[in-house]
């Protein structure tokens, strides 16, 4: 075979078509360069967070104070004048909440000066005031550190608790609650005593007295009329003593 058919025969068989199996082979073996399709992305809501707030023991609320009646000593005829000054002490401490009522106990009388009837109050308890509180130390110390207050009603210094009956009788409440208090009359005679009329049919008549009806306001005199002692019931402005 000369040179020629030999370079003639190579180039026929680099021309040739390649085997199926080979072109696969060949096939697969190349890289794929195209990118990959992006996952979806699924919003995700966002999501509501809880936090409950701490709790500081000192904000929880109180309970409500006990408030209980006890009798104050006081200096006498200064009642009223320390009753206002322990308000204002209890009001400057912030303590209102520990006090209910502060209270002088008094009561209407109705008596008559230079021929004129007026009503007053009187203090059925001089010397003594009532005071409404819860007893702890701090309303201990406001107290007693009020000028003119000297100690609590009580038993080797330690303040009773006034009953309910004891608060009735000092505030006279039960006469409220069944009817209209009218005010009380002072009548300034008694029994046995001369009298004389300044009023009425038997002006300047005098007399004894016999009896004082004081829950009607009337005056029994026994009086000398025709020279017979003869009782006569008087209004008790009606007369004076003599």
């Amino acid at each position: 075979m000369t040179t020629q058919s030999i370079e003639q025969s190579s180039e026929a068989d680099d021309s040739a078509p390649l085997p199926a199996d080979h072109a696969a082979e060949e096939t697969s073996s190349t890289p794929d360069l195209a990118p990959a399709p992006a996952p979806a992305v699924v919003p995700v809501p966002p999501v509501a967070l809880s936090v409950e707030p701490a709790v500081d023991p000192d904000d929880e609320e109180e309970p409500a104070p006990e408030l209980v009646w006890y009798v104050l000593k006081v200096q006498s005829s200064r009642e009223d004048t320390i009753r206002d000054a322990l308000m204002r002490r209890v009001k400057i401490q912030g303590l209102e909440r520990y006090f209910g009522h502060i209270v002088v106990p008094t009561e209407k009388i109705t008596e008559i000066r230079n021929n004129k009837k007026r009503v007053v109050e009187r203090k059925t308890y001089p010397g003594y005031i009532m005071v409404q509180m819860e007893l702890n130390e701090k309303t201990w110390f406001v107290v007693r550190e009020t000028p003119g207050v000297g100690d609590f009603v009580g038993a080797h210094g330690t303040p009773t608790k006034m009953t309910e009956a004891e608060v009735n009788q000092m505030l006279h409440q039960e006469e409220v609650k069944t009817t209209a208090e009218t005010p009380k009359v002072r009548i300034d005679v008694e029994r046995g005593d001369r009298v004389k009329i300044k009023d009425g049919p038997f002006e300047n008549f005098e007399g004894t007295v016999e009896e004082v009806i004081e829950g009607r306001g009337l005056v029994k005199v026994m009086l000398i009329i025709f020279n017979r002692p003869t009782p006569v019931d008087l209004e008790y402005w009606q007369l004076e003593r003599i």
